[in-house]
């Protein structure tokens, strides 16, 4: 990262959870331990990931983090309040017919496609594991979602349908604007790792956006790319970003005081 970019103004991480804070699927002591440096300095912690509600709502009870955004935008979860929806479903149980319908008709036309696990716990958006399927199968599949008035992303682990207009930077929008106003887009950096994060790396949203190394895999088929790449994949490219935003926080309030 270039010398001019001044790190110190951070006071928030938005970032992805699978791929970019794990490391072989799995929480390290280090990330932990990275979470309560940056809640000591101040930065605040938000997860932005397509993993379930049922999921979410734990992680953001037991990690110190100031709250998760479900399912790709689909829910907010805080420590201390009731989950905010981020997109508008009037009646859930039909929604979930409604999914269950375009899963079946998509497995008439992939019958290798397997519904994940975590799906009984979802609420706005239905999932199916992306191992083993080739990049133009899942493009493939995005089409025929969006022919019959679907959103699609995918990830390195699962493939998503979802209401259009539902994406990450959308709902990190709205969080933003209703839990934290006093932080600016100018103050937020966003951090990602596969093609379900493209939209938080979107400059006309967040200036500011960071790819761990694994980004790498997806480059080509991004539109909007990260403004920089880590040197480290995974959660030890995110601790290594962290590690120069803590660094250049110390720094700036060592200038200060000089």
């Amino acid at each position: 990262m270039p010398n001019s970019l001044n790190l110190s103004q951070i006071r928030l991480i938005a970032t992805d959870m699978d791929g970019t804070l794990t490391l072989s699927n799995k929480f390290t002591a280090l990330l932990l331990q990275t979470f309560e440096d940056l809640k000591a300095n101040g930065i605040k912690v938000l997860i932005v990931t397509g993993r379930s509600a049922g999921w979410v709502s734990s992680i953001a009870h037991y990690l110190p983090i100031v709250g998760a955004i479900a399912e790709n935008g689909g829910l907010f979860y805080s420590y201390s309040n009731d989950p905010m929806y981020l997109t508008s479903i009037p009646d859930i149980i039909t929604h979930r017919q409604q999914l269950a319908a375009i899963f079946d008709y998509l497995k008439r036309q992939f019958p290798k496609i397997q519904e994940s696990t975590d799906n009984r716990f979802r609420i706005t958006d239905w999932t199916f594991d992306v191992a083993g399927l080739s990049l133009d199968e899942i493009k493939t599949l995005a089409d025929l979602s969006q022919e019959r008035g679907w959103g699609f992303t995918y990830s390195n682990v699962q493939c998503h349908i979802k209401p259009q207009g539902q994406d990450k930077a959308v709902g990190l929008l709205k969080v933003l604007q209703e839990h934290f106003p006093e932080v600016s887009r100018e103050q937020v950096v966003t951090v990602g790792d596969s093609p379900n994060d493209e939209s938080l790396f979107d400059a006309r949203y967040f200036p500011f956006s960071v790819g761990v190394a694994n980004v790498s895999h997806y480059l080509d088929t991004l539109q909007h790319k990260p403004t920089y790449i880590t040197l480290g994949a995974e959660a030890e490219g995110f601790c290594e970003l962290t590690r120069m935003i803590l660094a250049a926080d110390v720094t700036d309030v060592t200038d200060s005081c000089s």
